[in-house]
C-alpha cells in the first residue's frame, strides 16, 4: 500500500483518483508521496521514504526541484490543467487596463445615495471612457499552453497577436492559430507591441527580463500583463517606466507592498488559476501523474526528471535515478547480467547532468542485485516497481 500527504487542500475529485490501495496519512515522513499547492517545502526534510512530490499548479518555486533530482525524489506539475482558467484572467486583464471599468465601478458606488446619479453618469463618463481592444497588438512572450490560448481567443477578439518563444514545442505549434505572427526577437515584441502579457516561468534566465532596457524600447503607455510570476519583472524599472511614460498600466496577479493601490497598477489576488474547474483538474491530473510513477515507474510531466513511460508494469522492474554520465548503462546492465538476469524491456533518459532508466526484468528482483546497483557510483537511487501493489 502507498501512503501520500497533502500539504495543502487538494480538490476531492483528485484524491477519489486514489484507489483502496492510497491510504492519506498526517506525517509527511511516512509518505511516499506528496500533493501540494503552494506550501514552502525548502525548509522541510524529506525522509527516506519519499518518492515524489506532486505539485497541482504548473509553478515549482515553492519546491526544492534540484535538490529533490539528487534523492532521487521527482517532482511532477500539471502543465496546462489551469490553461483556460489564466486564459480567461488574462482576457479580463487587458479589457480592464484598456477601460477603466473599476475606477467606473467604484465612481457608482461612491455616488450610490445621489438621487440624481443618472443624470450625474452621463455627466462623469467620460472620465473612465478607453479604447477598445480590437485592432489593437498583442505581444505574448512565452507559447506554452496558456499563451497559445490567450494568442487563439486574441485573434477571435480581433487584434493582431505577435509570440515569441524560442522553445516553442510542436504541439503548441500544431494548436496555435496559422494567424498568429512568430517573433525570433523579443526586442520586436518590446518596440511594437501595444500590450504584452508574460506567461513564462521564472528561471535564472527569466527573473527581471522586464528591466529598464527592456522598458526603454517600449512604446509609449504600454500595457504590461504578468500573470506568471512577481520576479519576471523588476519593479524599481517599472516604477521609473511609469514615470516616462512608457507603462501605461501594469497588471499582475501578485500584491507586494510597493505595487498594491498604486494608480498605475492593477492587482489582483493572485487569482488567475484559481477556479473550481481549474483547482480540479489540477488535482486529477497531479494524481493520475503520481500513480502512473508510483505502480509503473513511469514518469510525465517531471521538471526535474526526463520523461520516460514504459507502459503498464507486467512484473518486476528496476528504476534507477542516476548521473547522465558516459557508461552507466554498460555498468547497470553488467550488473543484471552478472546475476543471471534476463532483460525483456529498457528505457533510458537524460534531462541535463541527471538521467533516468528503467529496465524489466523476466525474474523477481533480489535486494542483493539493488546493493550492487546502488553502489555504482553516480546513482542516486534505485526503486523497485512491481506489477502488484
Amino acid at each position: 500500500m502507498f501512503q501520500y500527504k497533502c500539504l495543502n487542500n487538494i480538490a476531492k475529485v483528485g484524491l477519489n483518483v486514489f484507489t483502496k490501495n492510497y491510504k492519506q496519512v498526517e506525517d509527511a515522513d511516512k509518505a511516499d508521496a506528496i500533493l501540494v499547492r503552494s506550501a514552502k517545502m525548502h525548509d522541510m526534510k524529506f525522509s527516506d521514504r519519499l518518492l515524489c512530490i506532486g505539485r497541482a499548479g504548473a509553478g515549482v518555486n515553492n519546491i526544492p526541484v534540484e535538490a529533490c533530482a539528487e534523492k532521487g525524489i521527482v517532482v511532477f506539475n500539471t502543465p496546462g490543467a489551469n490553461a483556460n482558467a489564466v486564459k480567461e484572467m488574462t482576457i479580463a486583464a487587458m479589457l480592464l487596463a484598456s477601460r477603466d471599468v473599476i475606477g467606473g465601478v467604484e465612481w457608482v458606488r461612491k455616488n450610490a445615495g445621489d438621487p440624481d446619479i443618472a443624470a450625474l453618469t452621463e455627466k462623469n463618463k467620460k472620465k473612465f471612457a478607453g479604447n477598445e481592444i480590437a485592432g489593437k497588438r498583442l505581444g505574448i512572450i512565452g507559447l506554452g499552453a496558456i499563451g497559445v490560448r490567450v494568442a487563439n481567443a486574441a485573434k477571435h477578439l480581433g487584434m493582431e497577436v505577435w509570440g515569441y518563444d524560442p522553445f516553442l514545442s510542436i504541439d503548441a505549434a500544431w494548436q496555435l492559430s496559422r494567424d498568429v505572427k512568430h517573433i525570433d526577437n523579443i526586442d520586436d515584441i518590446f518596440a511594437k507591441c501595444d500590450i504584452i502579457t508574460l506567461h513564462i516561468p521564472a528561471t535564472k534566465d527569466t527573473t527581471g527580463m522586464i528591466d529598464k532596457n527592456a522598458i526603454a524600447k517600449m512604446k509609449k503607455g504600454t500595457i504590461l500583463i504578468n500573470l506568471a510570476r512577481d520576479v519576471l519583472v523588476n519593479e524599481t524599472d517599472l516604477f521609473a517606466g511609469m514615470g516616462k511614460g512608457k507603462i501605461g498600466m501594469y497588471v499582475t496577479d501578485f500584491p507586494t507592498p510597493t505595487i498594491a493601490g498604486h494608480d498605475k497598477c492593477l492587482v489582483i489576488p493572485h487569482l488567475g488559476a484559481s477556479t473550481e474547474e481549474s483547482e480540479d483538474n489540477c488535482a486529477v491530473m497531479a494524481a493520475h501523474e503520481l500513480r502512473n510513477y508510483l505502480e509503473n515507474g513511469n514518469i510525465n510531466n517531471s521538471v526535474n526528471y526526463p520523461q520516460c513511460d514504459m507502459g503498464i508494469c507486467r512484473g518486476p522492474r528496476i528504476a534507477i535515478f542516476h548521473k547522465n554520465s558516459p557508461g552507466m548503462l554498460g555498468q547497470f546492465t553488467k550488473q543484471i547480467g552478472d546475476a543471471k538476469y534476463n532483460i525483456s524491456d529498457l528505457s533510458n533518459k537524460s534531462r541535463g547532468e541527471v538521467a533516468y532508466t528503467l529496465i524489466d526484468l523476466e525474474n523477481d528482483v533480489t535486494a542483493a542485485l539493488v546493493k550492487k546497483l546502488e553502489k555504482i557510483k553516480g546513482v542516486f537511487r534505485v526503486r523497485v516497481v512491481r506489477d502488484k501493489v
